[in-house]
Order: C-alpha cells, then structure tokens, then sequence
C-alpha cells in the first residue's frame, strides 16, 4: 500500500524573498516543487499537498484598497479564498506539467476549517496581514474599520487578525478519497478558509490559521506516514546566529519540546513548523521532516545525514544528531 505524505509549502516557496510575485516567478518557482512531488510519486509516494498564501494574500489585500473607490472590498476569509483557488491552480498547472501527463490525476481543494469562536486567539489578534502602514493610517484605519494594528518588525504597523487552533476540515472525506485513488492533492491551501459552524450553517470569519499547525491536522487526520514542512534552509539549527550554530540531523520529540521551551525555534521562524511537527509525531507516531525543496525526496529516501532534511521522531531524551553544516548563513 502507497505511503502518504503531506507536504507543506511556505507562501515564500511560491513569492520568494526580493521577488515581486509576478506569474512568472511564481510559475518559475511552483516548476522547481512541482519536480520535486514528482520525484515522490515515482518513489511510490501518496502526496497531499499545503501551501502557503502570506505574499498572495498581502498582495490582494493592498489591490482591494487601492480599488475600494471603484469595487467594493471583499472580507479576508474571501481573499483566503480567492488564493486558495488561484495557487490551487498554480501548482496543479505545474504538476501537470513536471509529470508529463504520467500522474494519476492532479486536484485543488478548496478547503475550509472549522475554528472554535470561543478560541482565546479572537480576543488577542496578533497575525499580521496587508501593507504596511504609517501610524497615523494605521490609527485611523482601526478607528473606521474597528481592526486591531500594530507594529510589525520596526517595518510599520500593519492590522493584526486571529490565529486560532484547527478544528474540523469539513473536506475531509473528499480529500482521503482522492488520495485513496491515487490523487496529487492539494488542499488547506493557506491553512484553510477559517469557518465556524452552528448546526449545519458555516459562516466565514475574519481570520488566518496557521498553514503548519492546518498541514498537521490534515496530515494527522489522514493517518498520513510523514509531515513535511518545506522551508528555506535544509536543516533546523540550533543556536542560530553564533559560533556554536549546528545543524541538526534528528531529534525526538522530546528534545525539540525542550529545544522550543529555551527559545530554539522563534515564533517568526521555525517555531510554527516545530510545533507542527511535535504535534504530528506525537499523535500518529510517525515521522517529520523539515527540510527545503532540494532536500525533500533524498529526505524521504533516507539518504546520508548531510544530504537530508531535519527528522523529528517518536522517543525520549536521546542526544541530537548534528551534522556537518552545508551551508553558512542558513537561517532557523
């Protein structure tokens, strides 16, 4: 029986950094994933597929004000939407195209995730989204829209939107049975278009769940063997940006909760994924991988330690695999 894999895309493997986000870029980019999900399914691997949609998103959002005089502006959820369709059709075009019409079928979901409005996160919005913003517009934008802002990176201020927990992704169903029959799937894109729900009613709300922590509960939900988290580095490091700066092969579970708990994995950068990635392992047993592109199949392979990603694994205390590091610079 075929293996499943869940890979979660950032939105920065599709608008890289100093990119614009033009379609060319961002074609050019979902090519160089699209090869690399090939590669997997012709090493016998199920492959679901979640992305990001942060630059996509911040994009749409600056278009709809500069066009509100003309158009009338959409709610967030709606914009989440809106991406989730046209990325679902970016990397769908893509795998199309890498796999030289030998895949089985390729399918975009559209995917909503029921929240719990009683989530803490709706009373303590701190998921920044949309253009940066001056202090005088940000202050009138909250004043005549009632959105939170705040500062975002000494960059701006920017408005602040709920990130709470997943719960239910009501596609679930479709989504297994496309797997089940061989599918690329892609789904959760964005981590999903964030719902509650009132008996049979689901009703949008303005917010972003996590892509990671959504690509786990899909991955977890469908009893997938490994949770990839793709990002911008081959490896997780410890003690980033000093002399004693490693490279880490493999830890377990319980090291990387230790490692988050001393302030390893910044909630800016790796905290996310390694929160995904404990969660995902503690609840199936299996394995994470976080890794970038070019390390995604020899990840999964099980190839030399320096030529994989990071592997989280079931277990206790045991010493952290360090290995040679491959590449200065690499950020956690």
């Amino acid at each position: 029986m075929p293996r499943t894999v869940v890979v979660a895309l950032g939105g920065n493997a599709i608008t890289r950094s100093g990119e614009t986000g033009t379609h060319a870029e961002q074609t050019a980019n979902a090519r160089a994933m699209a090869r690399a999900v090939c590669r997997m399914r012709e090493a016998g691997w199920n492959v679901v597929i979640v992305h990001g949609n942060g630059p996509q998103v911040g994009n749409l959002a600056i278009q709809q004000e500069e066009a509100a005089h003309r158009v009338p502006e959409m709610p967030l959820f709606w914009l989440g939407a809106m991406t989730e369709g046209q990325l679902g059709c970016l990397i769908t075009l893509a795998l199309h195209e890498a796999g030289g019409g030998r895949l089985p079928g390729v399918v975009a979901v559209v995917t909503h995730m029921v929240v719990d409005p009683a989530d803490p996160a709706f009373a303590r919005p701190t998921k920044p989204i949309g253009p940066f913003l001056d202090e005088e517009t940000a202050q009138r934008q909250a004043s005549e829209r009632g959105w939170t802002v705040g500062e975002d990176a000494g960059r701006g201020y920017r408005r602040l939107v709920a990130s709470p927990e997943p719960g239910r992704i009501v596609e679930i169903d479709d989504i297994r049975a496309l797997v089940d029959r061989g599918s690329v799937v892609v789904a959760a894109g964005g981590g999903g278009i964030p719902v509650v729900q009132d008996g049979h009613v689901l009703t949008g709300v303005d917010a972003v769940v996590d892509k990671d922590l959504a690509a786990e509960k899909l991955a977890s939900t469908l009893g997938a063997d490994v949770l990839m988290l793709v990002t911008g580095v081959p490896r997780v490091m410890l003690d980033y940006g000093t002399p004693q700066a490693r490279e880490v092969g493999e830890m377990t579970t319980d090291e990387a909760l230790g490692h988050a708990a001393a302030g390893q994995f910044p909630e800016g950068s790796m905290g996310p994924k390694m929160r995904a990635a404990t969660r995902f392992v503690q609840a199936t047993g299996g394995t994470a991988v976080v890794t970038d592109v070019e390390h995604a199949c020899s990840s999964l392979e099980g190839g030399p330690p320096g030529a994989v990603g990071t592997r989280i694994v079931p277990g206790g205390s045991v010493t952290t695999r360090i290995v040679p590091p491959s590449s200065v610079g690499a950020a956690s």
